[in-house]
């Protein structure tokens, strides 16, 4: 039953492809019945040349025209059916692949951060793909054997009802075979395809994280937990592998077993003159066809089962829950820069709460500083004003509005944000600094790499800004990397900024310098600094001190020094000197 939920769904995909379908329907019908009414030709073409009268060319000929017109046209209409199901194929997936991609777009982030990115990716492309192969183009397959199934049994019984009755009651026994072995090859086949997402989210693990890999001599136990899951892939597709291989050999033999007994039944037949030889002929023929339709089907129910569990993972993925909808949302907002944060509780998991009572008022243009050792609540706090995730009690009000009241575009492009972890895509520099802002022109573009410093480097490539980036700038250095993310931030001029240690990964004497465009960028706008690195927000109107989801001390960097508490300690214990 609910593999019987998933292709009916699946196939509401392709209702906007009826006509396709339906043509293929219709091929399917004509290119049966012209099939099956060659066997009658060649039957009445035998009883001709056999027959008591002399042979004359001009008969034979008719039949073999007619013999050659109907092949024609049943390979004709065998085409029409393969592309109108082609079309149905391609074309649904490619609406299954948009839907899957889109809700990438709409799932909250914590659905990202809990899903392995490799398996989410082998969702997206494999499983989709593994449905075109044998569901969607497997369907037409299921369709033509049913129709060829129906005809035959029909002619057949205009033969003679009796050997069709031999052949009617033998055939229970190619099901039986058939629908025995697909039990084990679905559950082999859906743990198949469960290993390959592992697979494919260590293979991306791996990769994206090489040099730590390397750093860390872990190549080893790498190829340990690769050959661990490969194994259990391996042992679980041999079992699989062997299962699809079973099948058809085991119908074809039962087949062959009634294909015998209607023939040697049927010879005695025609010598006791119960009928013709020329019809014994297209009895072997339907009989022969009649059952490999049930070799063809069995053999599809691998690839169908397989696709299937893909199908179960896809829709697993269309219907992870979405954020909730911006529906009669304030969409036009210009924040000035006050925030207030107000009883804040929040928890990543039930059993772990973080942040519990957390309040906080801004003023415009002030610069805040958010310090505090690992797990402390720093980026948290950061994900919660930018609404990746929704707190679990409390509010945030931004000049005024509480920022659920706001679509999220409406908020998030008050903002510019410049991370630790840079991301640039392949693309041209350019097209990288213009990220938040497709309609620059190429002088606010320059301008922009001016103010972060990153136009002298820019300047130095073959291509200046028309230079290609490899994905994720891997032909950059990180330094050189989050310079173009800063100017990415300069670019854009948002009201308020996010800096979460944002020269992380600049030498010293740029980071003067960026610190120097910071501070003018920062004029006049409410700045949140995440930092690590004390020695960066000496100069910040407020510092936050966090401890467990709580402000623990809050001030200015001299009065938190005076007050000889958590921060002191922690700004001298990255400035002691060891004696």
């Amino acid at each position: 039953m609910k593999g019987f939920q998933i292709l009916k769904r699946l196939l509401g995909y392709s209702k906007k492809y009826t006509g396709f379908l339906v043509g293929g329907i219709v091929s399917t019908i004509i290119g049966v019945g012209v099939s099956l009414y060659i066997p009658i030709l060649i039957g009445e073409a035998i009883d001709f040349i056999l027959g008591p009268n002399d042979v004359n060319f001009a008969g034979l000929s008719r039949y073999m025209i007619y013999i050659a017109g109907a092949t024609v046209m049943s390979a004709i209409f065998q085409w029409l059916m393969n592309y109108c199901m082609n079309q149905v194929a391609f074309r649904t997936v490619f609406e299954l692949r948009n839907a899957a991609f889109g809700k990438l777009g709409a799932v909250p982030l914590k659905y990202i951060d809990n899903h392995p990115h490799g398996n989410v990716i082998n969702t997206v492309i494999n499983d989709i793909e593994q449905i075109s192969d044998g569901l969607l183009q497997g369907f037409i397959q299921l369709f033509s054997g049913v129709m060829t199934i129906v005809g035959t049994l029909v002619l057949m019984l205009m033969i003679n009802w009796w050997m069709t009755a031999i052949v009617v009651v033998l055939t229970p026994l190619t099901i039986f075979v058939a629908g025995f072995i697909a039990k084990g090859i679905a559950v082999k086949f859906r743990e198949q395809s469960n290993l390959r997402g592992e697979l494919g989210g260590l293979l991306k693990e791996m990769l994206t994280h090489q040099k730590l890999v390397r750093a860390f001599a872990y190549e080893s136990r790498a190829q340990e937990k690769f050959e661990d899951v490969n194994e259990r892939l391996r042992s679980v597709g041999k079992l699989a592998q062997f299962y699809s291989a079973l099948t058809n050999p085991c119908t074809r033999f039962v087949n062959s077993i009634i294909y015998a007994i209607v023939g040697i039944t049927g010879a005695i037949s025609v010598i006791n003159g119960a009928f013709s030889i020329g019809m014994l002929s297209s009895l072997l023929t339907f009989a022969n066809q009649y059952s490999k339709p049930f070799n063809e089907i069995s053999g599809v129910i691998a690839e169908f089962q397989a696709a299937l569990a893909s199908a179960e993972r896809v829709f697993a993925l269309i219907d992870a829950k979405e954020e909730p909808a911006d529906k009669q949302l304030l969409e036009t907002f210009r924040a000035d820069g006050a925030i207030s944060f107000e009883h804040l509780k929040f928890s990543y998991s039930a059993r772990n709460p973080l942040i519990e009572d957390f309040s906080l008022s801004v003023q415009p243009g002030q610069t805040v500083a958010i310090v505090g050792p690992t797990g402390s609540g720093k980026s948290t706090l950061i994900n919660l004003l930018m609404r990746f995730y929704d707190v679990d009690a409390g509010r945030i009000i931004v000049d005024g509005v509480r920022h659920t009241d706001l679509t999220r575009q409406a908020l998030r492009s008050q903002f510019g944000m410049v991370l630790q972890e840079t991301w640039l895509f392949k693309g041209t520099i350019r097209e990288n600094i213009a990220y938040g802002k497709p309609g620059a022109t190429m002088g606010e573009i320059i301008q922009a790499a001016k103010s972060a410093y990153a136009h002298h480097f820019v300047a130095q490539l073959p291509h200046g800004y028309d230079t290609v980036l490899a994905e994720d700038g891997g032909n950059l250095s990180q330094g050189q990397k989050q310079l173009l993310a800063i100017a990415r931030v300069m670019l854009v001029q948002p009201p308020m900024l996010i800096l979460d240690e944002a020269t992380s990964n600049i030498d010293t004497l740029t980071e003067v310098r960026i610190q120097k465009a910071f501070a003018k960028m920062m004029e006049g706008k409410t700045s949140f600094i995440v930092a690590h690195r004390l020695s960066t927000i000496k100069s910040a109107d407020i510092i936050l001190v966090l401890d467990g989801g709580q402000i623990v001390e809050q001030g200015t960097h001299d009065e938190l020094l005076n007050a000889h508490g958590f921060y002191a300690n922690l700004y001298e214990s990255q400035f002691a000197v060891v004696g």
